[in-house]
């Protein structure tokens, strides 16, 4: 596969026959990962400009594995693209990668030491997107979900700062999983026209919101009340979760200060429409970027 075959306007194939082995090649696959991540915006991409030089190519390559496979399960529904996802990251590990993706990242694995176990839960998370059913609890949502589809991330991360103990794991947990909250909460309104609600049904009964009220897009008192309360939650564990920023190298921990202010900054932009996101989906002004880059890079600490 030549380099002038790896672009982002022509997707390769999934199961290439000719796996991908010189340097020339590894290089235009990092290429391919960054048009990728690029092309892709979103609240805070993986790849945070506030992330060191050196690191933004392996993160571009984590980042196009995930968008990638979010793409199958969200845009096309598609479990056997899945799944032939997953065998291609098996011949990653095996180091025998085919797709641009996975030359990028097996690269990416070998200089890093990443398991390989962080890439397989986000599978996870994609194939229960497919095969959505809800939650009863916060706990299993968090147990469930966060635990496959965001904490991951930030383990890979970590990975590549040269961290691999619990505690700081832990801490990370918190951020990802109050960042997919508040992610949750922002996009009620969308999610609904997907036939997903994550909101816990436990904690709709408590405050009588119905699966109708949500379709009917009613934002009355109950469901006021239940964004209070889910918002108050996402805001504790990325508070709570952003300590981790103390005990980092100082360039990680900018980028930690982005996620987690990026998370808060959204719970706030919720709290601005008066947490009615079926009116208005709650968004991130120019000033919440400056207050946040600022917050993170001239104070090192999050945005008041």
């Amino acid at each position: 596969m030549s380099a002038a075959s790896i672009n982002a306007h022509s997707e390769p194939a999934l199961g290439v026959t000719q796996p991908v082995h010189n340097q020339r090649d590894v290089k235009a696959a990092y290429e391919y990962c960054a048009r990728l991540a690029k092309s892709h915006y979103e609240n805070f991409t993986i790849a945070s400009w506030l992330m060191p030089r050196a690191m933004r190519p392996p993160m571009h390559a984590i980042y196009a594995y995930a968008r990638m496979a979010d793409d199958f399960a969200d845009e096309e529904h598609d479990l056997g693209k899945l799944d032939e996802w997953e065998r291609e990251l098996d011949l990653c590990y095996a180091g025998t990668p085919h797709h641009p993706v996975f030359v990028a990242l097996a690269d990416t694995v070998r200089r890093y030491d990443i398991p390989r176990e962080p890439f397989a839960d986000l599978l996870v998370a994609f194939r229960s997107d497919v095969n959505f059913r809800g939650f009863d609890t916060l706990d299993e949502i968090l147990a469930t979900y966060t635990r496959y589809s965001a904490n991951p991330v930030g383990r890979l991360v970590l990975y590549l700062f040269g961290y691999r103990d619990t505690e700081r794991q832990h801490l990370s947990d918190l951020v990802c999983s109050g960042l997919q909250l508040a992610n949750f909460w922002q996009d009620v309104a969308i999610d609904i026209e997907k036939n997903r609600i994550y909101f816990p049904r436990e904690d709709m009964r408590k405050f009588g919101v119905t699966p109708e009220d949500l379709e009917r897009r009613i934002a009355g008192p109950r469901f006021l009340a239940l964004m209070r309360h889910e918002v108050a939650v996402a805001r504790d564990m990325l508070r709570r979760g952003a300590k981790l920023h103390r005990i980092v190298d100082r360039r990680l921990s900018r980028d930690i200060l982005m996620f987690a202010g990026g998370g808060l900054a959204i719970l706030n932009a919720i709290e601005r429409v008066g947490y009615d996101v079926f009116n208005q989906r709650p968004k991130l002004t120019k000033l919440d970027y400056f207050r946040l880059g600022t917050s993170a890079l001239l104070r090192g600490r999050l945005p008041s």
